[in-house]
């Protein structure tokens, strides 16, 4: 009897989710294809063939030549430095038509796979919207910090006068500032009196302003499948990570705790997933001193390798069970 399949969309460098996953898949029966996109179209072979109606779809790497189209599912990881070393060989002018062409190759093809994907390429670009997010967040019966996003200062400025409460300001995607070779991690902040008068320059960049809710916990909840694995940090023991624990992640990286959601709210939050139909989501909550728990965002692709230690590996073996359809899917 044939192996179940599961493709494996990361990178080279990834992390120990990975091999962790894989792990438990191969437990399971399954078999793992691990497709580094760093490694295409350099090194790694894609096409995809349509004769008498049916498709196929192969990628040939380090390990040998799969068919892709008859996997159990796809578990869309990372998709990072796509045609990395492509430099060396094509020339300057013709290089970006042919990154281009190489990504949208990749993401069309895996895009058009007749398979369980956790999840499609489309889902991770719909859920760039934020305003979607809150939308959907509210209309599940979620409460949200009043947000405005805009690149207007008169509207801004109105917004924090209204709001009556502390603001934080935020990018909607992650990224960082390469100053003097050293890397500067973009991370949320408090808007003070002071800048409000600097604001005219956000005309060139629009920024995300939103109401400082003031934090009893910060909570990570990642749902897979229909399953709800949830944790809490207590951010405010470091001024550096009050306002956003990332910024002093490495250092709580061990206080954070496993954390039961009340029933309630795990309803509210499988009902958000549903309307998206995720079957991976790691979603940021804070608790705030009145007991009311408030959505931030949602993340397709969110990390939790440090949350997975403190569950044995049940984040991982979940992934692994709904990738090989041994789990509930949406």
């Amino acid at each position: 009897m044939a192996k179940e399949k599961v493709i494996i969309l990361t990178h080279s460098a990834d992390n120990i989710s990975v091999d962790t996953v894989s792990r438990f898949v191969k437990e399971a029966g399954g078999e793992v294809i691990r497709f580094n996109v760093d490694q295409y179209p350099l090194h790694n072979r894609l096409s995809s063939v349509y004769r008498n109606g049916q498709q196929e779809i192969m990628l040939e790497n380090e390990s040998g030549l799969h068919t892709l189209h008859d996997a159990a599912g796809i578990w869309y990881r990372r998709s990072y430095n796509i045609g990395k070393g492509l430099e060396q060989f094509i020339d300057k002018e013709f290089l970006p038509a042919t990154l281009q062409e190489s990504k949208r190759t990749l993401f069309g093809m895996i895009e058009g796979l007749d398979i369980f994907q956790l999840e499609k390429y489309s889902v991770y670009r719909r859920l760039d919207s934020k305003e979607e997010q809150l939308r959907i967040a509210a209309a599940c019966g979620l409460n949200i910090p009043a947000t405005c996003i805009s690149n207007d200062a008169a509207v801004i400025r109105r917004f924090i006068r209204s709001v009556d409460a502390p603001v934080i300001t935020k990018m909607q995607s992650a990224f960082a500032i390469y100053r003097g070779g050293e890397e500067h991690v973009v991370f949320t902040n408090t808007v003070d009196e002071s800048q409000l008068e600097e604001l005219d320059n956000v005309q060139y960049c629009p920024m995300v302003f939103q109401e400082r809710i003031e934090k009893q916990l910060e909570l990570r909840i990642n749902i897979v499948g229909h399953a709800i694995f949830a944790f809490s940090v207590n951010s405010a023991v470091s001024d550096r990570s009050a306002t956003d624990w990332r910024k002093d992640g490495a250092a709580l990286i061990n206080s954070w705790e496993p954390y039961e959601l009340p029933q309630d709210i795990q309803q509210k939050l499988l009902a958000f997933m549903d309307v998206y139909g995720l079957n991976y989501g790691a979603i940021d909550l804070i608790l705030s001193p009145d007991n009311r728990y408030y959505f931030l965002e949602v993340n397709a692709a969110g990390e939790y390798f440090w949350l997975d230690k403190l569950c044995d590996h049940a984040i991982s073996r979940q992934i692994a069970h709904v990738l090989t359809g041994k789990a509930s899917r949406r």
